[in-house]
């Protein structure tokens, strides 16, 4: 799954951030997802949390949108 392999690739959470990060991921992703989509989900999601967003429905909420510029 991206987003834990991305979330384990930093290094730097613990099995309960890795639970929230990927219960946000399963909500968000669909099955007609392209990998590259679900790449850019996760990014997202890790950003968003790494940005301090630890509350799970806003992570939820905020994940939905493009990482702004």
């Amino acid at each position: 799954m991206p987003i834990r392999r991305k979330a384990q690739d930093a290094g730097i959470f613990d099995p309960s951030e890795l639970a929230l990060l990927a219960r946000v991921f399963e909500r968000l992703k669909r099955e007609s997802d392209s990998p590259d989509r679900l790449e850019g989900l996760a990014s997202r999601i890790l950003a968003n949390y790494m940005a301090g967003i630890l509350d799970e429905a806003e992570l939820v909420s905020l994940s939905k949108q493009p990482l702004g510029r």
